[in-house]
């Protein structure tokens, strides 16, 4: 009975579609309620985007000492970046003719210019971003956010991952770790537009909606037998809730996941790539009450430019470029990005020396990211990185603050959310992370 009804959850992860309750309150007045977290992987290259850097050009070729520091792998002398700047907006912050359409949102963004990580290798990089740590055994920030504030729309997932592939290290990336499992996220492949392709096995063509109905309801009076007899089992009950979850997401993702119902001008605004659609289907569901969004750029890791760096860069920008903008402008227009938190960045940065010529390797010693939205000062910068835009030099972000901070405006003292787990509690930002409170 369970194993034909689980049918219709198919590729949706078992995590997220439990609708539970809450295990915690926020702390104090949230300042955002979800958010949507723009993961550019294999990681971009800060100063060809929104941290100009001129030294690059007058020092092109040498490796002067500031620029004498270990990556994974070796290069050579500074290559500049070829592109051109100009202040945006009112606030003026500088802009990279990369992002055009960027460009007119500035006023909302806020640039960190000098986010830093511990490791330069993607895997443990892709970790520490998710799950504030080394390792895929901790549970993930979506995790950690579904587990204190539960989803706000029981017959959606609270936490879902958009990719057009896979990601590298996959579903470690969006795991609940020690947390219980309906707080994992829910993986769906959007390169079909069709949900009922795109969510395999959404709908349950076996049996009638008032047959499974009945089957629910009996699988409810079963369990409460059980629980009187033998005690709460956690297992048992997190299943039959899968079921009640799978059973209302046949009518409620189907609209969710429809971008063909938005208006055609509303299509153009946004384009019609992978990650144009993923944007936009992040605005429906940020609309729809989920939690947190994750939106992986693409398959595999597209921003790891270790060759034909420039050309690389100006294709995969020109293809993210109006789409964010359009899902800013978007959200602005409906009253949302008052209260959604806008997430934009990669695992780690890039080299500003060359590596094999014309690519750039990784680099965890500095690098940029951008918030906007969500209780997030915009038209401005914080922090900066050395003049080569290799190390962060100034009010420098670790990943554990960036936590720190992210879990602030969704309401939580970090220190606070934990769970107890191996003898000891355990949070996001370990025994580290200090809110950055001048961008707030």
């Amino acid at each position: 009975m369970i194993q034909r009804l689980g049918g219709g959850l198919g590729a949706v992860g078992l995590a997220h579609l439990l609708g539970t309750p809450a295990n915690a309150a926020p702390h104090f007045a949230p300042r955002a309620r979800r958010v949507i977290h723009l993961f550019m992987n294999g990681g971009p290259f800060g100063p060809d985007l929104l941290d100009p850097k001129p030294a690059l050009h007058r020092y092109a070729g040498q490796r002067p000492a500031e620029a004498n520091l270990r990556t994974e792998r070796p290069t050579a002398g500074l290559m500049p970046s070829p592109f051109r700047y100009q202040r945006r907006g009112q606030s003026g912050v500088e802009v990279s003719e990369l992002l055009p359409h960027l460009g007119t949102r500035i006023d909302d963004i806020c640039v960190l210019r000098s986010v830093y990580t511990d490791n330069p290798n993607h895997g443990p990089a892709l970790y520490m971003m998710n799950n504030g740590s080394q390792t895929p055994t901790r549970p993930s920030l979506g995790a950690w956010l579904s587990y204190g504030l539960g989803t706000e729309n029981a017959e959606l997932p609270g936490y879902v991952v958009l990719c057009p592939g896979r990601p590298v290290r996959f579903a470690e990336l969006w795991t609940s770790g020690f947390l219980p499992s309906e707080h994992q996220g829910t993986y769906i492949n959007h390169t079909d537009l069709d949900p009922q392709r795109m969510i395999p096995f959404l709908r349950n063509n076996s049996l009638t909606p008032d047959a499974q109905r009945r089957e629910l309801n009996l699988m409810r009076r079963l369990n409460e037998a059980h629980r009187v007899q033998r005690g709460p089992d956690a297992a048992l009950e997190a299943r039959i809730r899968t079921m009640e979850t799978a059973y209302r997401m046949q009518s409620a993702a189907s609209d969710a996941f429809d971008i063909r119902h938005e208006p055609t001008r509303t299509r153009e605004r946004y384009g019609t790539t992978h990650f144009a659609n993923a944007c936009l289907l992040a605005r429906r569901l940020a609309e729809r009450g989920v939690r947190f969004t994750q939106i992986y750029y693409g398959n595999g890791q597209p921003w790891d430019t270790h060759n034909n760096h420039n050309e690389q860069v100006r294709r995969l920008a020109l293809d993210i470029d109006r789409p964010i903008a359009a899902l800013l402008t978007d959200l602005k227009q409906r009253g949302l990005l008052d209260d959604t938190l806008v997430i934009w960045g990669g695992e780690f940065g890039r080299t500003p020396t060359s590596e094999s010529g014309n690519g750039r390797d990784h680099n965890h010693w500095g690098f940029t990211m951008w918030l906007a939205g969500g209780g997030v000062k915009g038209g401005m910068t914080h922090g900066a990185s050395d003049n080569f835009g290799f190390r962060a030099a100034t009010d420098r972000v670790h990943i554990h603050d960036l936590h720190a901070t992210i879990l602030h405006l969704l309401g939580f003292d970090h220190e606070r959310l934990t769970y107890r787990h191996a003898g000891r509690d355990f949070r996001l930002t370990d025994v580290e992370g200090q809110i950055v409170t001048p961008i707030l």
